[in-house]
């Protein structure tokens, strides 16, 4: 999939080329010129790259090229993101006129200085002249231009199965030959679903049932169509036809032409047809079909054998209840096994190598097609430390071939739309069963331009939630999903990141991702064993880094090859591994320039590093459980974290020696999303948030000491301009006051207001009814908290109140009786409650 990547990649260039200001881009040097040469050329390329994705399979050099252009792809990126950073340093030195330090001032005054040009010039030409010299070999493939519709692996089965090759599924094949033997009584042609994961075996049992003699004498006619990704009644016609005449070839005749002489083939005939690998989920197609065979005679006497593996086309396609293919047993699989990785009779010769293919086995999950690629592997491989590579390394280190367990799961992955496939693959660098909260997810796909642009009224949260809405139920193996919410908060979901069968804590999902990515180890010069063995994760592009920490030795000396990484994950340090941990953020900070998302989990630091601040690309900073971290840079030290202007999402979570944040915060004009928790020591905000003009969402959770009185103090408070959406405040002992200064500012913008386990908020503020915009209030176990406030009538917005465990309250709006009832019976929802 590097070429969908690809053309991404030359979209995304283009737009940021075109949305350049004349402001951003001077005349000098000719920059508007190569930009445009640059525009004209990207947009060349990318016209035929739909088509570069159907040819590079078999032709290496085309493939080789698409890499060359990946990486010019990027820098090009890499330059415009550069003329948007610039701009925005200029922008910030003019909305900040009253800095007191001269030195900043100076330098936000000459932040684009001609030099600047002078050296953007020449990468651009660089970039120009680097893609003039790809062009005779590109121009050589002789791609065309094609409409995006993605090509995907199509797999190709058989009706024929040796029955003494599958273990495990007699009593399957029985009830599904019985299901066939019944009666029908509907007009409809009865269809019989069997539905299970990538891998069960459902072909398997269909080619069994399709080769019982039984079957056989009662259907005179059998079919056997592969569906797999394209559901087009054309093509199944075709396919149809060419099976009942065998060798029969009709591609030039018409659709009604199709539909008259298949109905001639088949009338008065009873028939099984079996459809397997069926993923269409649009009725409509399969209703044209349907209504197809309804017209033929004769249709009640046969059926049809459907193998999917989604319920949802099974529900489509049939009323009756499908049949839900189980793993097979332990024992089964043990059997599968051996047979695959024994001669008959052998492994009575080697107990010590059963015992290690029993734990083999387990990894499997009950898959049969998993048993079989991993005996497979070990067949007539007779030495222990061969089987123990197997039980403790990664299944991708198997070379693949096209029945076997990876091309399964990329088939799964294929059928994801493209704009959710990356996505997908930066959830895999999430640790495994570990909780996570819905807004992180989106921020991390923000900040590395993986949402889709919003659409007239709606955020870029909203993308991301529609996203994740789609993810959620995503099977890479049907019975158990990818993505698991184990907490819906409405605003907030949290959720585990589940997997397919793995080994040693490492996901076959992101095996499967370097699948489809491409993954050439001779190109990018990368011992990705040795790189495992390190703790060091590298997704498809070499872009985003998972770096285990407690398992480093040392620096991977594969880092300093980098350049082009986007995101890095940093986890599970450990106070012993302070001194590698401090070298492998340095390392990060100063050689990946141009980094978008940086996520420090459990870092020992007790100080961020001063290097942060030249990170001018970062958007997403998330310090989550750096319990040590006591220091941010202060303002001193801003004349450098100045150049943070792109970030947009900044995360200190259980950061429980942090007394302050700088109140240099001023600085951070792009910041969207600020999120605080488990901030012991942090008393207060800093009244420079009140310049964050683009801050909608501040969440702070269990900060013991945090006291958010923030009261307007200066003229020009009063007329604050602010656009937060959504305030949370859970668990906050020491809350007396809402920030009136942040609140007030945002009285037209604030839609969702979240008051959790603050015992010591004993009132709501009078001016609390001038929030015009607030569409949710839920206040939960506020114990000292006695009333609303006068005027909640007025909040003529808002849909949702959610009152929970405060029973004075609960008694006065309680509906039929209660004696304010009638200032909140306008809301549409409203749930009140005194018990836990």
């Amino acid at each position: 999939m590097a070429e969908t990547f690809l053309f991404n990649i030359a979209e995304r260039v283009v737009e940021k080329i075109v949305g350049l200001t004349v402001d951003e881009v001077r005349l000098a040097f000719n920059v508007k010129t190569d930009l445009k040469k640059l525009e004209d050329t990207m947009i060349s390329i990318k016209a035929v790259l739909l088509d570069a994705e159907r040819q590079q399979h078999q032709n290496e050099k085309l493939r080789l090229c698409m890499w060359k252009l990946r990486d010019i792809f990027y820098d090009a990126e890499d330059v415009i993101d550069d003329f948007k950073c610039e701009a925005l340093r200029k922008q910030d030195a003019i909305n900040h006129p009253n800095i007191n330090n001269l030195k900043v001032r100076l330098l936000g005054s000459c932040c684009l200085p001609l030099s600047f040009y002078l050296k953007m010039s020449h990468k651009i030409k660089d970039i120009n002249g680097r893609l003039g010299e790809l062009a005779t070999e590109w121009k050589s493939f002789d791609l065309r231009q094609c409409s995006d519709n993605r090509h995907v692996f199509r797999r190709e089965t058989i009706s024929f199965v040796d029955s003494s090759d599958v273990i495990g599924r007699d009593e399957d094949k029985k009830n599904i030959i019985s299901m066939l033997m019944k009666p029908s009584e509907a007009r409809n042609v009865p269809v019989i679903p069997i539905v299970g994961i990538g891998g069960l075996g459902k072909t398997t049992l269909a080619q069994l049932v399709y080769n019982d003699d039984r079957v056989t004498s009662l259907f005179p006619l059998k079919i056997w169509i592969c569906v797999s990704e394209e559901f087009d009644l054309s093509r199944l016609l075709r396919l149809i036809i060419q099976s009942v005449n065998t060798g029969e070839r009709c591609d030039d005749s018409t659709l009604d032409a199709l539909q008259a002489h298949l109905r001639s083939l088949l009338t008065d005939k009873k028939f099984l047809l079996v459809l397997d690998d069926v993923w269409n989920e649009n009725k409509a197609k399969w209703v044209e079909l349907r209504n197809l065979l309804r017209s033929i005679d004769g249709l009640p006497q046969s059926k049809i054998i459907v193998t999917t593996r989604s319920l949802k086309v099974s529900s489509i396609m049939s009323s009756i209840c499908p049949y839900e293919l189980k793993g097979l047993s332990f024992e089964d699989c043990l059997t599968l096994f051996t047979k695959w990785a024994f001669n008959d009779g052998d492994e009575r010769h080697y107990p010590n190598l059963i015992r290690m293919g029993e734990e083999i086995v387990k990894i499997c999950k009950g898959v049969p097609l998993g048993v079989r690629t991993l005996g497979s592997l070990l067949f007539q491989k007779t030495d222990e430390s061969d089987w123990i590579y197997i039980r403790e390394s990664e299944i991708w280190r198997v070379e693949q071939h096209e029945n076997d367990i990876l091309p399964v799961l990329k088939l799964s992955y294929n059928h994801l739309p493209s704009h959710l496939q990356r996505c997908l693959a930066f959830l895999s660098l999430y640790k495994k069963d570990e909780i996570y909260f819905s807004y992180r997810v989106i921020n991390l796909w923000m900040a590395n331009g993986l949402l889709e642009h919003p659409k007239q009224n709606q955020e870029w949260e909203d993308v991301g939630k529609r996203y994740l809405n789609v993810l959620e139920p995503t099977h890479i193996y049907k019975n158990d999903p990818f993505l698991q919410v184990c907490q819906d908060e409405g605003i907030v979901r949290h959720f585990t990141v589940r997997d397919t069968p793995q080994q040693n804590g490492h996901s076959s999902i992101r095996i499967l991702l370097a699948l489809v990515a491409q993954y050439d180890l001779e190109l990018v010069q990368l011992d990705v064993k040795t790189a495992f063995l390190h703790g060091l994760w590298v997704d498809f592009y070499l872009q985003n880094l998972l770096l285990c920490d407690e398992k480093l030795v040392g620096v991977p000396r594969v880092l300093e090859e980098m350049k082009n990484v986007r995101t890095v994950i940093i986890q599970d340090a450990s106070k012993e591994s302070k001194t590698t941990h401090e070298s492998l953020i340095n390392l990060c900070l100063s050689n990946f320039n141009y980094l978008l998302a940086l996520e420090l989990r459990r870092s020992p630091l007790t100080a961020l590093p001063n290097s942060i601040g030249t990170l001018k690309h970062l958007r997403h900073l998330d310090l989550g459980r750096c319990r040590s971290l006591h220091e941010l840079p202060s303002v001193q030290r801003l004349i450098e974290l100045r150049h943070l202007t792109s970030l947009q999402y900044l995360e200190l979570r259980s950061c429980i020696e942090l007394k302050c944040l700088p109140e240099g915060m001023q600085y951070l004009k792009s910041l969207r999303t600020l999120v605080l928790g488990g901030c012991d020591k942090l008393v207060s905000l800093p009244r420079s948030l009140k310049f964050l003009t683009k801050l909608e969402h501040l969440y702070i959770n269990f900060c013991a000491s945090m006291n958010l009185k923030m009261e307007p103090e200066e003229e020009e408070d009063k007329d604050l301009q602010l656009i937060l959406k959504t305030l949370s405040l859970f668990g906050l002992d020491a809350l007396r006051d809402l920030p009136r200064l942040l609140l007030q500012g945002s009285s037209c913008t604030l839609q969702q207001l979240r008051i959790r386990g603050c015992p010591n908020l004993s009132v709501l503020p009078a001016w609390l009814p001038n929030l015009t915009s607030l569409q949710e209030l839920e206040i939960v176990n506020c114990i000292k908290l006695l009333a609303q406030p006068e005027g909640i009538d007025r909040l003529s917005n808002l849909r949702e109140l959610t009152i929970h465990l405060f029973p004075e309250l609960s008694k006065r709006y309680r509906e039929n009786g209660g004696e304010d009832w009638h200032k909140i019976a306008h809301i549409q929802k409203v749930v009140i409650t005194d018990e836990e």
